[in-house]
């Protein structure tokens, strides 16, 4: 795909700085662009880069603007850079992926329900009284159960295992790998060994989600396991059953929640972050990367540790427990100090 300079302005409503006619076909890094792309400046610490840039096309913010812009590539000139440059991505990848159709071979029961404008990728399997949306795509190698429900505007990635009686909802994206509905973590000890507990519950995840590749999202084991709308979700997370996060939240990659616990709307889970079963975490809460969560949380607090405490007292702690080999060898040298006056 090819552009000139003139739509790409209409596009993020800008205005054309230099050659009208310049053309693009790609993006790229203002610090190594090359002719035929189009890059952004967005922050001052990049303006060095805009003078010997090769790029074709550059977004500048008003604010950044240079006085002279004689010597410089074809700017289109937009009230923030970044965010311009974040809608044009967004347009080239639902270019990109303008896929409709029916490929071959694929596996479709007669009593599934198949939108208007849907794409459904080679080797799929579409089991019995599965819903699909208008413009939803099914990627090749998706596996969905029976009575699974997907809606409309969805992205449903390669190898994507969906299980029986989950529902996901409009706008959303489902990345590579990920498994929706497997059986949750249930058994009861018993003398001869661990009994199965049945996992009779499902999965339901709402508008405008997503979700990264290789996620496990278990299903309840009466009742649903829920992924609000607006979450998203990083790649490599566990998500167990009858767990429910709360809208626009957002957790980062290899975290994982333990059973029945709730998390509240607009939270940020870093990193490695763990967090124990049958716990409440509040609103509006910052857990830091590699913290162990294992009471509830209140609305709006900031935790770091394993166990997690408040970030300020995990920092002001930290100034100690990191001398603690000086503290003890004083205290040493006190205690020998004490028992030669005696």
């Amino acid at each position: 795909m090819e552009f000139n300079a003139v739509q790409i302005a209409d596009l993020v409503k800008g205005k054309v700085l230099g050659n009208p006619e310049e053309r693009i076909s790609y993006i790229s890094k203002i610090e190594d662009g090359q002719p035929g792309t189009l890059t952004f400046l967005g922050g001052e610490k990049y303006q060095e880069f805009l003078k010997d840039t090769k790029a074709s096309i550059v977004l500048v913010s008003e604010s950044l603007l240079p006085k002279d812009v004689s010597k410089l590539p074809t700017i289109i000139v937009v009230e923030d850079a970044y965010s311009a440059f974040n809608q044009l991505l967004r347009f080239y990848s639902e270019m990109k992926n303008q896929k409709s159709g029916i490929e071959s071979p694929v596996f479709i029961s007669d009593s599934s329900s198949l939108g208007e404008d849907i794409y459904i990728g080679a080797f799929a399997y579409i089991a019995n009284n599965v819903k699909i949306g208008n413009k939803t795509k099914i990627y090749p190698q998706v596996y969905l159960g029976e009575n699974v429900v997907i809606g409309d505007n969805c992205f449903i990635g390669p190898g994507v295992k969906i299980y029986g009686d989950c529902v996901i909802g409009n706008n959303c994206t489902i990345h590579a790998g990920t498994v929706i509905g497997a059986d949750g973590f249930g058994f009861q000890p018993t003398q001869a060994g661990y009994e199965k507990v049945p996992q009779l519950g499902n999965v339901v995840i709402e508008n405008d989600v997503e979700i990264g590749s290789n996620c496990s999202i278990d299903r309840a084991t009466i009742g649903s396991t829920l992924i609000r709308k607006g979450v998203k979700l990083d790649n490599l997370i566990q998500v167990a059953h009858n767990v429910e996060i709360g809208k626009h939240t957002v957790m980062a990659s290899q975290s994982g929640i333990a059973g029945s616990s709730k998390v509240g709307e607009w939270s940020m889970v870093g990193g490695q972050v763990g967090i124990s079963g049958h716990l409440k975490i509040g609103n509006k809460v910052e857990i830091q990367a590699q913290s162990g969560i294992t009471n509830d949380v209140e609305d709006e607090q900031r935790l770091f540790g394993s166990p997690a405490m408040q970030y300020i007292k995990y920092q002001k702690s930290f100034v100690y427990f990191r001398q603690f080999p000086e503290i003890i060898k004083r205290l040493e040298e006190l205690e020998k100090e004490n028992k030669k006056n005696k």
